[in-house]
């Protein structure tokens, strides 16, 4: 029995890192479309003069 356990060991270090290695391979493209949408929308922000609040 022993010997079964020290065989599983690997066996189920291998299956996580399968699903690890699947799982951080993963296709990320798809959020990036809308984070640059809203960094430019960021920028835009930033570029205008006039905020509306003189400090003088």
């Amino acid at each position: 029995m022993a010997a079964l356990a020290w065989l599983l060991i690997p066996l189920f270090a291998a299956i996580g890192a399968a699903i690890w290695a699947t799982w951080a391979a993963r296709n990320r493209t798809a959020g990036d479309v809308t984070e640059l949408a809203g960094y430019a929308r960021f920028r835009e922000a930033m570029e205008r003069s006039d905020s509306g609040s003189d400090a003088a």
